[in-house]
């Protein structure tokens, strides 16, 4: 089969496009899936680059690797003990693994990913998704989306609740946007004034530029939960547009992962932080739901053949897109 394989921590020379990769055989409890489409994420790059201590989302790397944590596809064989009638059905990977026996494995990390036309995975991580949206469309959601609604989801946020959102352009930002304006939260977002409009589109009352004094914007003490995936220098202003006993979720650092931390304000306010990676249980099977229900809509920027993954990487980096870039095999 055709798949991108990951050599080695590096540059762009680290991927390498082949087809005569093996198709993988699903063991018991495992589907073969032929993937459809598969989406570009901030962790294909930083698992590439080594930015991730140890290599890999959980500390443990191992090369050659295929990547891509996003994938849509059908069911086209099954393992043992895996009933035969799921042949055919169109699902969504679960990108988040966890079994008793076993460590949390994230797919495209520690084990082989969805850059291929074809890729195995648990079976009770193969969601069968039912609904009118493309391929293509479908694999915007897993990773980015199951991100914010479980950032959402460990912050407690409800309706009526002001929610700020950093990052707002980008796959979880957007997600996040949507997610919690479906819960009836109002929310505002943080992005780059040329994507403004379409953001507030998306379901955000409120946008700042990503360059604008928050505090000045909106005031100490605005709101009830920051959902943040920038981090960086500007860090220290979400805590204090935080009121006293919120919340600040987050599952990223695009700007830095270093910041600068008042303790007095973290204690004084009564703040609690969230750091927010393994997926809480029922978190996919919600977002699955609001698939369905068309309460969340895909946001896509660009399409690229699996062969030219550079170029969709590249497009990536650019940050010039909202929404998420996609590969179809």
């Amino acid at each position: 089969m055709r798949a991108v394989v990951l050599t080695g921590h590096g540059g762009y020379e680290c991927l390498s496009f082949r087809d005569d990769v093996p198709v993988p055989v699903p063991s018991a409890g495992e589907v073969l899936i032929r993937v459809s489409a598969a989406a570009v994420n901030n962790t294909d790059i930083n698992t590439r680059v080594g930015w991730y201590q140890g290599g890999g989302w959980t500390g443990s790397f191992q090369f050659p690797r295929i990547q891509g944590i996003d994938a849509s596809g059908h069911i086209v064989a099954v393992g043992g003990g895996v009933d035969g009638s799921r042949v055919g059905e169109r699902v969504l990977i679960e990108p988040c693994w966890r079994t008793d026996d076993q460590p949390v494995r994230f797919f495209g990390s520690e084990v082989d990913g969805a850059f291929a036309e074809f890729t195995v995975a648990p079976a009770h991580h193969a969601h069968t998704v039912r609904c009118t949206l493309s391929d293509v469309e479908l694999a915007s959601f897993p990773c980015s989306y199951s991100t914010a609604e479980n950032m959402l989801n460990r912050a407690r946020v409800i309706a009526g609740e002001r929610v700020l959102i950093t990052g707002a352009s980008g796959g979880v930002g957007s997600a996040a946007v949507q997610l919690a304006a479906a819960r009836g939260a109002e929310v505002a977002a943080v992005a780059a004034s040329a994507k403004h409009a379409a953001l507030r589109t998306i379901g955000a009352g409120q946008v700042v530029d990503r360059n604008d004094d928050l505090v000045a914007a909106f005031g100490a003490d605005a709101f009830d939960t920051v959902i943040d995936v920038v981090g960086g220098a500007g860090w220290p202003s979400l805590l204090s547009v935080l009121r006293r006993g919120g919340r600040y979720a987050t599952a990223g650092a695009i700007a830095d992962p270093n910041v600068a931390l008042d303790l007095r304000t973290l204690y004084l306010k009564d703040l609690t932080l969230l750091g927010c990676t393994v997926l809480d249980d029922g978190v996919f099977a919600s977002l699955v739901r609001h698939i369905e229900q068309g309460s969340v809509k895909p946001l896509i920027a660009a399409v690229f053949p699996l062969n030219e993954i550079v170029a969709a990487q590249e497009q990536f980096l650019a940050k010039q897109h909202i929404g998420k870039i996609v590969l179809t095999a």
